[in-house]
């Protein structure tokens, strides 16, 4: 078999049929005539501006902003957001299908795609109209870049124990610490960052705040060398007493702690959503270059293996459709309802990767048929929104206290 690069990487019409002849009917039953037609607008989007690009992005560590830009150009950027800001309020059902098409064509794509709208969410929640109007509509249609800014080096996961101080000042308040790990964070024209106005609080002192990159005392770390996903950029952010007005606050003084926890169900929908995304992308990967080794006859073994992978994708698919709905349903969602979908979504993009990797044998590890950046682009999806160890314990803190009524 040669080893040029798959024709699926710049052939549009080659990507788009495989990746439908993949379709399953069984999860395409429970999708409204708008979801499919959202996937299908972004599937052929991402044929032909997003897929193309992703070697290279990847191969050049490239910011991935031609193809950021070509998907908000398209108006995707604003899928659950209200029309009088730009979006095109639609649910999280069809923002999860078009997350899953994005992420097969590059996951790096997919990173910074979400990041806007995990920056855009917050103000949506606890923004005034000002801040609604002023922020939203750039970051739907990405003539603005946005960041999160949450993780600090000895606070991940337990956002109670963040650092990041503000400090109340005539003007407003004054904001010093550090972040890391921070997407988008190199280049973020707004970020939305989480610090605490009083340690001894723990959660119930935090609070969120509208920053804008282009303020004094703001520096910037050289994006991370990482191990994927290199389009997009990862930073440290450095906050040395960054002034910060009165009408930047988001919601009220030590509201940050319930931002967070409403703002996750959509975070941990793109993680999931990713994680599907990118276990479809190795398997079609799979495919496309099993078939051209063996033509319509595979053997028996990577026959049994592929029926495995699709079976599971088609499981994780099921599971993060329905979550989705019921996230649209229910704002009351828990967040073990949420954790057991991301923590399932996101191994199986990582173990699918390894496993396609596996089935093609001393052609896995090839960088010039891509299934080698599934699984580096993977495994972050596992770490990132919450660690899947975090997930399992608050699935597990749900079991206990059902256990406890049973009891």
């Amino acid at each position: 078999m040669t080893t040029e690069p798959l024709a699926i990487d710049t052939d549009a019409d080659a990507y788009l049929a495989l990746h439908r002849a993949l379709d399953e009917p069984a999860a395409d039953a429970a999708l409204s005539e708008r979801e499919r037609e959202i996937r299908a607008v972004t599937r052929n989007l991402v044929a032909r501006e997003v897929a193309p690009r992703a070697a290279q992005v990847d191969a050049t560590h490239t910011f991935a902003h031609e193809s950021v830009q070509a998907l908000t150009a398209a108006g995707l950027g604003g899928l659950v957001f209200p029309r009088h800001l730009g979006g095109t309020d639609d649910t999280n059902v069809a923002y999860s299908v078009a997350m899953e098409e994005i992420a097969a064509g590059c996951a790096a794509t997919s990173l910074v795609f979400m990041t806007q709208m995990h920056a855009a969410y917050p103000i949506l929640l606890a923004g005034s109209h000002d801040q609604q109007q002023r922020y939203i509509p750039g970051l739907i249609d990405g003539t603005l870049y946005g960041s999160i800014s949450i993780t600090e080096p000895d606070a991940g996961s337990d956002v109670a124990s963040l650092t990041t101080t503000a400090t109340p000042s005539a003007e407003g308040w004054s904001l010093s610490g550090q972040k890391t790990f921070i997407t988008t964070g190199d280049r973020a024209d707004v970020i939305i960052c989480f610090a605490t106005v009083d340690r001894s609080l723990g959660r119930k002192g935090i609070t969120a705040f509208i920053v804008e990159g282009a303020w004094p005392g703001i520096e910037r770390g050289r994006p991370f060398d990482k191990m994927g996903m290199h389009g997009s950029g990862t930073a440290e952010l450095f906050f040395d007493q960054v002034a910060i007005p009165h009408g930047y606050l988001l919601g009220g003084e030590r509201d940050g702690w319930p931002i967070v926890m409403s703002s996750v169900v959509k975070t941990r929908i793109s993680a999931a959503a990713q994680g599907v995304g990118l276990a479809r992308a190795a398997y079609a990967r799979s495919l496309a270059v099993l078939a051209r080794q063996y033509g319509a006859k595979l053997p028996d073994e990577q026959t049994f293996a592929l029926a495995e992978l699709r079976g599971r994708i088609l499981q994780a698919r099921l599971l993060l459709h329905a979550v989705a709905r019921q996230a649209d349903r229910d704002p009351a969602i828990t967040p073990g309802q949420i954790g057991i979908m991301k923590q399932v979504c996101t191994d199986l993009g990582f173990q699918a990767s390894v496993e396609a990797t596996r089935i093609l044998g001393p052609y896995g590890d090839l960088a010039v048929l891509g299934v080698e950046r599934c699984l580096r682009d993977a495994k972050v999806t596992q770490i990132y929104d919450g660690t899947n160890e975090i997930q399992r314990l608050l699935v597990g803190r749900e079991t206990t206290r059902a256990m406890q009524e049973l009891a």
